[in-house]
This record gives structure tokens, C-alpha cells and sequence, in this order.
């Protein structure tokens, strides 16, 4: 991770997303320790920021404004409205805004902040906490394509990042941003299904997250379609075809099919509310 130098990060909310973020961003060495600042209403969340980042927290948000270039509003979306009037009142040509807050359209900060502000609205998932983000974002009409690309850049550093039209977000959401919830229960049932014939649990259970783990980084890493792996592990007339041809029976692929059609429609109701 090529480092900058000159970069200056602020956090306004230090929550468990924001926290994970900055360890990302210094652990990779893309920016020190010192040129991250963060700020939060909860006292708690300031003292576990600085204890697991060592970067500054302070009280309030001007000072964030004041010292750093690069801003992430990491406040819950209930409390967006109030942080953007206090920003707008000390924004400056030189801020690029990245919010990372659900469900609040790049129009809401445009309409806020100014349509000439360099604006970047991000969808990250709670993997993110291990450095295994699958997140995508979108950019205000004035971000340029070097703000991009330092975006993507910074969100490298805690997993993976892809740029999307902003009416793409609704579907990012449906799919990596509710995701892991599917993942999780995928994890439990094939445990369940390994201690009905006879695993203990934690065995099972490690087993299964590591079996999920280990596929998505074959098709990460190999870059080779998900369906080329699974005819690769698929004998005639052998054990996989057979738990496949239970899945098929089952409606596996219907149902995740579903359940990110559903997750993504709730996304565009909850936006439009």
C-alpha cells in the first residue's frame, strides 16, 4: 500500500465500522497514526478508538474539520442531519466527504453541503471488522477521479472495493451488505446438518466457516467461475453430486436468488421513506 504522506483523516462517529477503518488504513501504512483524528457523542467509542488505532480523538467536530482533508461521516443516519448543518458551516474546497451511513442518498449531502462539494457515499459490510470488506461505493457529481481512486485505495485496506452508479446501491446492499447474515446461516446449517451425522459441534462448526472461507478465496484468487470449481470437485456418481443434487432438490440457488431480490427492494423502500 503505497502510503500518504500528506493525507489527514478525520472520523466524525468512532463506532465499530469507523474503528476498523482507521486500523486498516494504519496497520497498512497509508496513513499514520498521527494524522487520524476522531470524534463521537459516546465517550466509550472515543476511548476504544484511541486504545485500538492510537490515533487522536477529541470532543466535537470542528476540530476534526479543521485538521483534516479526508472526512467519513460514520454517524447512524438518524443523526446525519444535525452533523451536516454543523459541517456545511466549515466545509471547505479542500474536504472530500465520505459518508458511510445507510440509506441517505448522495442528493441528501448535495442538498446539504452544496452541489460544488466533493461528496462520495460508501456501502460497506460489518466484515469489515476482520479486513474482509465487500464494499462498494458511488460518487457526487463534483468528486474527481483521483478522489476515486484514494476511495478505493483506503477501502482496499480492509478488504475489497468496486465503484457503482449510485442507483446500484440498493442491489450492493441486497447482496454484500445483508450478505453476511446469509453466509452465517449457510455456516450454521451445514454445522447443524455435520452434527446430525455425528461431528461435535465446535468441529462442525469450525470446519464449515473454514470450507466457506476457503471457496471464496478460490474463486478470488483463481478468478475462474464459481460453476468451473464446483464441476472441478464434482465426480460421477460421487458424494458432491449427490449433496448438490439435494441442494438443487432443495431450491439453495432459488432461495439466495430470492433472498437478494427481497433484501434489495426492502433497500430501495427504506430509501424512499
Amino acid at each position: 500500500m503505497t502510503p500518504s504522506a500528506n493525507l489527514t483523516v478525520g472520523f466524525i462517529g468512532a463506532g465499530r465500522m469507523a474503528t476498523a477503518l482507521a486500523q486498516g488504513l494504519i496497520s497498512a501504512g497509508f496513513v499514520s497514526a498521527d494524522r487520524v483524528v476522531a470524534t463521537d457523542v459516546v465517550p466509550a467509542a472515543l476511548d476504544a478508538f484511541a486504545k485500538q488505532t492510537s490515533a487522536r480523538v477529541v470532543e466535537g467536530t470542528s476540530k476534526v474539520i479543521s485538521d483534516c482533508d479526508v472526512l467519513f461521516l460514520a454517524v447512524k443516519p438518524q443523526q446525519m442531519g444535525l452533523v451536516l448543518q454543523g459541517l456545511s458551516k466549515q466545509l471547505e474546497d479542500r474536504h472530500l466527504v465520505i459518508s458511510i451511513a445507510a440509506g441517505l442518498s448522495l442528493s441528501v449531502y448535495e442538498s446539504a453541503l452544496g452541489a460544488n462539494r466533493r461528496i462520495i457515499r460508501v456501502m460497506p459490510n460489518t466484515p469489515c471488522l476482520v479486513s474482509e470488506c465487500a464494499a462498494a461505493f458511488s460518487t457526487g457529481g463534483s468528486a474527481t477521479t483521483e478522489d476515486a481512486k484514494l476511495v478505493e485505495e483506503m477501502l482496499a485496506t480492509v478488504g475489497i472495493a468496486v465503484r457503482v452508479d449510485e442507483k446500484l446501491l440498493d442491489a450492493v446492499t441486497g447482496l454484500s451488505g445483508s450478505g453476511p447474515a446469509y453466509a452465517y446461516q449457510i455456516i450454521e446449517a451445514l454445522s447443524d446438518g455435520a452434527v446430525r451425522v455425528g461431528l461435535p459441534r465446535d468441529i462442525a462448526t469450525r470446519l464449515a466457516a473454514q470450507t466457506l472461507l476457503g471457496a471464496a478465496r478460490m474463486v478470488l484468487e483463481t478468478g475462474q467461475h464459481p460453476g468451473e470449481l464446483k464441476d472441478a470437485v464434482t465426480s460421477p456418481g460421487g458424494t458432491t453430486i449427490a449433496g448438490i443434487h439435494a441442494l438443487e432438490a432443495g431450491g439453495l440457488r432459488g432461495t439466495l436468488m430470492n433472498a437478494v431480490q427481497a433484501a434489495t427492494e426492502r433497500s430501495r423502500e427504506l430509501g424512499a421513506s
